[in-house]
């Protein structure tokens, strides 16, 4: 059988750096799970972070003020993890407005993603015959990137702002294949940390806390 290992070359990470031009949403919208909506030739990619404004209707507070990542788009549809079954959501003005990413240079490896574990919430009674547990929040942890630093790149710049002001930021990892290639999520810089050595170049590692939920799309 032949072998459908994943290629690590071409990996992408990305830090949120701005946003682009507000899309309209038009059309209905899709009231479910997920949720679907409508803007005309959107040019969003799956995993990309958008945030919903302006939606009208007795429930449309389910989705404005929020931000979603982008899943099982067309060229004028996308889809947001928000259940709406049920509720009354009409467009109005309705926007999506998408974060704009930069991509970290001279990235040489990650480590640990997905590495954290939940907890175990002890649920033993007098009726058990032996210990009983069930699992906590899922807590997705933290990772640790190894780059090669450049003053000059926007991208560990980015990094490196948010590590001093500590605001939680719109990450992605981007795998060059697979099926749901691309990982959303917010993280929390912990560390930059600068090293050095003779015949050598400065390097710098990085701490990042996952920071809530991680969206393969």
């Amino acid at each position: 059988m032949a072998s459908t290992a994943i290629s690590a070359q071409g990996t992408i990470v990305s830090i949120a750096t701005g946003t682009g031009g507000a899309k309209t949403i038009s059309g209905t919208v899709g009231v479910g799970n997920p949720t679907v909506l409508t803007a005309t030739s959107h040019g969003f990619s799956n995993g990309d972070v958008v945030a919903i404004a302006a939606l009208t209707g007795a429930d449309a507070a389910d989705l404005n003020g929020k931000s979603y990542v982008v899943q099982f788009k067309t060229t004028s549809t996308f889809a947001v993890a928000q259940d709406t079954t049920g509720k009354t959501i009409t467009v109005g003005s309705g926007t999506a407005t998408p974060a704009t990413y930069t991509a970290v240079a001279n990235v040489r490896s990650f480590s640990d993603f997905e590495s954290g574990s939940a907890a175990e919430i002890d649920v033993t009674n007098f009726a058990s015959t032996a210990k009983e547990y069930r699992l906590g929040l899922v807590d997705n942890g933290s990772f640790t990137m190894t780059v090669d630093h450049s003053n000059a790149d926007a991208g560990q710049a980015a990094l490196q702002a948010r590590r001093i002001d500590g605001v939680a930021v719109a990450m992605k990892v981007i795998l060059p294949s697979g099926t749901t290639p691309t990982a959303s999520f917010s993280g929390l810089i912990k560390k930059f940390t600068k090293s050095a050595a003779v015949d050598g170049v400065v390097t710098a590692s990085v701490d990042v806390r996952v920071n809530g939920a991680i969206t393969w799309a």
